[in-house]
């Protein structure tokens, strides 16, 4: 059984499109089983369907306020070119006199999802041999949960997807079975081992980060920026637990893994969605893929 597991990653989920299009479209790839975090649980319910243009037109149209319902942040640019967020003060007082426990909201994000995947294409996934698995992040039980489409119903899945990229404190803290959730990517970055857990052979991985650790952070200017490198060092943390953890269990059952790392740092702040990069982000993907394959066919011959 062949998987493909899409790391998280925000906006740079675009370059994870264009790989996951190479693999699926060159290659020929076919997958039973597709688990996602945040923006990889975005990308999993239309590859699945095989609709790759649909999404890619999403991802390469999204814009800050196709996310955010209230935006916390400012973006400004450094005299390097550079993005940099600086704190949007009314955005955040609203938020707080509404009684929010976040600073933002990412409503918008949730009717978003309800557009791209219709209940129709939710009943064709659930129909098919596939599993689609999404990674939230139980915050009250200190648990990572992982939501199947054959388990949930379309509301539901839908919710779960929403919850998965959940950014928080930047974006909205979701009430849901009684519990608090949040971003998958807090508890699971890279679900390898879900993967190998689930009976997979062989795993593709899309890893939303560089192999190697380079500069990935801008000095901090103010609280928001500071906690945005604070929550970039953990999860990056968490990343490659996700993945030692993940080797490991799939070298005791045999499983192939094959990994698609970032070959650069794309973005120093992947909560900024700027269309023009986004769109150069698949195709980089795309061709990255390509390149990688053709090293490979070579290596093998």
């Amino acid at each position: 059984m062949r998987a493909l597991v899409i790391s998280g990653g925000g906006s740079k989920g675009a370059f994870g499109g264009g790989v996951a299009q190479y693999l699926m479209e060159e290659m020929g790839y076919t997958y039973d089983l597709f688990i996602g975090t945040s923006t990889g649980s975005l990308l999993i319910s239309h590859l699945a369907l095989g609709k790759i243009q649909k999404i890619k037109e999403a991802y390469t149209s999204v814009t800050q306020a196709s996310i955010f319902s209230n935006c916390p942040f400012n973006i400004k640019k450094d005299k390097w070119g550079q993005e940099q967020i600086g704190i949007n003060h009314w955005s955040v007082l609203r938020s707080f006199l509404k009684g929010r426990k976040t600073f933002g909201e990412s409503q918008s994000l949730r009717n978003l999802i309800g557009e791209l995947l219709t209940p129709e294409e939710f009943e064709t996934l659930k129909e098919s041999h596939k599993d689609i698995v999404v990674t939230v992040s139980n915050l009250s039980l200190h648990e990572t949960e992982y939501k199947s489409i054959n388990d949930v119903s379309y509301e539901d899945f839908c919710d779960w997807i929403w919850i998965s990229c959940n950014y928080v404190p930047f974006m909205s803290l979701v009430q849901k079975e009684g519990c608090e959730y949040a971003d998958g990517g807090f508890g699971s970055m890279v679900p390898i081992k879900e993967a190998v857990d689930r009976g997979a052979t062989e795993i593709d991985v899309i890893i939303l980060e560089t192999e190697v650790t380079h500069y990935n952070s801008l000095p901090s200017k103010n609280v928001f920026s500071l906690i945005t490198n604070l929550h970039s060092f953990m999860i990056d943390r968490v990343e490659k637990q996700n993945i030692t953890i993940g080797k490991f269990a799939a070298s005791h059952k045999n499983v192939i893994i094959n990994l698609y790392y970032t070959p650069i740092v794309l973005t120093t702040n992947s909560l900024v969605f700027n269309k023009k990069n986004m769109t150069k982000w698949w195709k980089s993907g795309f061709q990255y893929a390509a390149s990688k394959n053709r090293e490979l066919n070579e290596i093998r011959d």
